[in-house]
């Protein structure tokens, strides 16, 4: 049985160390309230001889900075501890360094791991990043907690009586194999359909809300001609081939019945070529940007010669790209009778942005704004592949987590991170995450963040872990791939360990549809494949419904602390504790049990086991309830 020693002590930093208090509290989270005292306080080893500290406060594009002079605040036989003061705080992203001077002379205090201080002869390296947001701005506390249940319509279920569109091909077979390009970048219709529909949502909203879903977050809905819906035809009309706005209508009510709520995709940088609003096909009767400039549609599209040279989304020519930042585009979309108030008004949770970090600040902000005018509760997501706090795209610094835009983006860098830990014992990205990505964004948004294993744009997860590199096979050699009896057993053992990390760390667990029962697929379009409903892995299925319950049970998923406990390239151990209820996770990826001894009684709720010692077996995890300042004695 493994045996590790864990130093609860908070003195193994280098250096030195940075804290951030919020009205005198340290949070976990480098974002200030507007209305909040805010500190940051530096400890600093006594043998350095330290005479004064100053901090040079940088803009957002690290081209100016004030330097202000930090007040010795404490001392006691190891350290010094000083203390700046932020003041004048206006809402915005700031970077830090520090300029120590010694009895030795003069030295730089910059970034190292996590909160570590570092020093250096001169200004070099990381700074540390601290930004002041109007938190007032986030949503609220509602929808923590929950799971967001991620549907990609067409391959969900069949349901209802719909029409088929004449140019549309229906595949007899719900369980073939989607159609594939013949190789990536190839040419694909794409109009070929299993036939799923949001009246088949519908009947299964039982099973949906048996996993914990609080939230649906549904791939496109809205009127166009591919079977992914992100060519988008006409924003105004649900997809009829998915039963059109009488089901979006019947869904949301249903859902609401069960205290679930609808997130709809929002696809507004780009829109299809065979559309209402560029009718290159000429299919509808309204005058297309392609037909005319005369078209009221003209100034939402960027022609370098009209009418076949034109800006594209990745160059893609069926998906031109809008520009919402033009008055007649962004007031159809945001604007008051507009595309967000039309589904916001029919009783929507939120939307997730496709490509947010191609949409304006101001873009994002005006749906913001109108999403909460209708309904204060909505949620505004953003698909985000990295950190979002200090995001550049297009050479600007975006400014999704001040407070006038985003509640959360999808959380990429936790989902590399958990793949990196479990399937290559590499602990670093994972360690990036809690320690920068999480810490980065305000508390509000770490509660909101969509955490995710798998998504329409990746590998399934069960693959990613248990699967093979296909990056020199063919998609007609990839087509055929699964798992082995031997990958599928190793995939399900690590799938669980995955779940289990991303449903109890700050933020909301996302699941894929068809991740609980195994679904498998290398990439795009493999990852699509249709919902397994005879042949489920009932053992993964009931495991997530087992962890729905235990989110849906304590106050402590919602907002609960967190405290990173210890990590190592096999084990992972944190807590979260909201004062009443403390929780603790253990993920043990190595080849020997664990045990772990505690300061009073507990209870393992994913084995079910009780005492003050708990067993985690290798390669499995475990969640331990435990009473308010319960204490781990040894590992």
């Amino acid at each position: 049985m493994k045996s590790l020693r864990i130093s609860f002590s908070d003195v193994s930093y280098l250096c030195g160390k940075v804290a951030y208090l919020h009205d005198g509290e340290d949070i976990g989270s480098g974002a200030f309230d507007i209305n909040k005292k805010a500190e940051l306080r530096i400890l600093l080893p006594r043998s350095l001889g330290v005479v004064s500290v100053f901090a040079k406060i940088y803009n957002e594009s690290l081209t100016n900075f004030v330097k202000i002079c930090c007040q010795k605040s404490g001392f006691n036989l190891k350290n010094d501890t000083y203390t700046l003061r932020i003041e004048d705080k206006n809402i915005g992203l700031y970077f830090v360094s520090f300029e120590i001077l010694t009895v030795s002379g003069t030295v730089y205090g910059m970034k190292g791991k996590g909160r570590a201080l570092i020093l250096c002869e001169k200004e070099c390296g990381n700074h540390f990043q601290y930004s002041v947001a109007d938190t007032s701005g986030f949503a609220s506390d509602d929808f923590r907690g929950g799971i967001i249940y991620h549907i990609f319509v067409d391959r969900f279920n069949k349901g209802g009586k719909v029409p088929k569109r004449d140019d549309a091909i229906l595949v007899d077979d719900w369980n073939a194999i989607p159609e594939y390009p013949e190789y990536p970048g190839a040419h694909l219709e794409n109009n070929t359909f299993f036939g799923g529909t949001l009246y088949g949502i519908i009947e299964k909203l039982d099973y949906i809300k048996s996993l914990g879903t609080t939230l649906i977050y549904l791939s496109p809905i809205f009127k166009a001609y591919s079977n992914h819906k992100y060519d988008t035809s006409d924003y105004m009309t649900v997809d009829e081939m998915f039963g059109g706005e009488q089901a979006l209508k019947l869904l949301i009510k249903e859902a609401k019945k069960r205290g679930i709520g609808i997130i709809l995709d929002g696809v507004f940088n780009h829109t299809g070529s065979d559309s209402i609003y560029f009718n290159k096909n000429g299919k509808y009767k309204t005058l297309g940007a392609y037909q005319s400039k005369n078209s009221p549609y003209y100034s939402w599209y960027d022609f370098q010669n009209h009418p076949n040279k034109y800006t594209c989304w990745w160059g893609i020519e069926i998906l031109p790209r809008i520009n919402p930042d033009v008055k007649a585009c962004g007031e159809y979309i945001a604007g008051d009778g507009g595309v967000i108030e039309k589904y916001a008004k029919m009783g929507i949770a939120g939307f997730r942005l496709d490509v947010a970090d191609e949409l304006s600040d101001d873009f994002i902000a005006k749906i913001k704004s109108k999403l909460r005018e209708i309904n204060s509760e909505t949620l505004l997501y953003g698909e985000v592949w990295e950190d979002a706090s200090n995001k550049i795209a297009y050479d600007k610094r975006k400014k999704y987590f001040l407070g006038a835009e985003l509640d959360g983006v999808m959380n990429y860098p936790l989902r590399t991170g958990i793949i990196d830990f479990l399937k290559n014992k590499d602990k670093s990205a994972l360690e990036y995450h809690f320690l920068d990505v999480m810490f980065n964004a305000p508390t509000k948004v770490q509660h909101m963040q969509m955490n995710i294993l798998g998504t329409h744009d990746t590998e399934r997860i069960i693959t990613i872990l248990a699967g093979i590199d296909v990056s020199e096979k063919s998609n007609d050699e990839i087509s055929l791939l699964s798992l082995s009896d031997e990958q599928l057993k190793k995939g399900i053992g690590l799938l669980k360990m995955a779940y289990t990390v991303l449903a109890t760390v700050p933020g909301i667990p996302a699941v894929f549809y068809g991740d609980e029962v195994g679904l498998q697929g290398y990439k795009d379009p493999f990852n699509r494949r249709t919902y397994p409903w005879e042949s489920p892995i009932v053992e993964l299925r009931d495991f997530y419904q087992k962890i729905g319950r235990i989110r849906t049970d304590s106050d402590a998923y919602k907002n609960g602390k967190f405290t990173l406990l210890y990590m190592d390239s096999e084990i992972l151990v944190f807590s979260r504790d909201d004062g009443t209820d403390m929780f603790i996770t253990v993920i043990n990826n190595s080849e020997s049990d664990i045990l772990l001894k505690l300061s009073s009684m507990a209870k393992g709720v994913i084995s079910e086991s009780e005492g003050n010692r708990i067993r985690v077996r290798k390669q499995s995890s475990e969640i331990i309830k435990v009473k308010h300042k319960t204490q781990i004695l040894n590992l």
